[in-house]
């Protein structure tokens, strides 16, 4: 698998498109399973709660795969991402329903360096607010 998109395509200020992702309670148990993070605060109202927590939340590390989609569905190849960091600001909070939360991610190419390495800056929110601060990826194109 190779990146679809080369570096000689994008430029500084080159906007990613948007996406939304879906997050229900059932996404938090599987990821649970996955990662071996069964944490009652990822599937237990009362434990969220008693945690002081305004409901059931994501797996921090879960709301920050879910943002890295936006850059491997874009670039069409996961080995692009060479880096990628973020600071955890709000907790992705699930309700109990058929709706759960929605991650709405957006991004830009903000530099491009050397050895065809781009860095993108992305924008990941839930309800409004931003759920991750200085979230930052940098791609290697061919």
């Amino acid at each position: 698998m190779t990146a679809t998109i080369a570096y000689d395509e994008v430029e500084v200020g080159t906007e990613l498109p948007q996406r939304q992702f879906p997050l229900r309670r059932a996404d938090l148990v599987r990821y649970a399973g996955a990662s071996g993070d069964f944490n009652p605060i990822h599937w237990s109202d009362r434990a969220a709660a008693e945690a002081g927590l305004p409901g059931v939340i994501a797996h921090g590390m879960l709301t920050m795969a879910t943002a890295a989609r936006l850059i491997t569905d874009w670039i069409g190849d996961p080995r692009a991402l060479v880096e990628f960091g973020v600071k955890f600001s709000s907790p992705v909070v699930v309700p109990d329903d058929d709706e759960g939360a929605t991650v709405t991610v957006s991004g830009v190419v903000a530099k491009k360096l050397d050895g065809n390495r781009v860095v993108v800056n992305l924008t990941t929110r839930c309800r409004g607010e931003k759920v991750l601060m200085a979230s930052r990826a940098t791609l290697q194109l061919p």
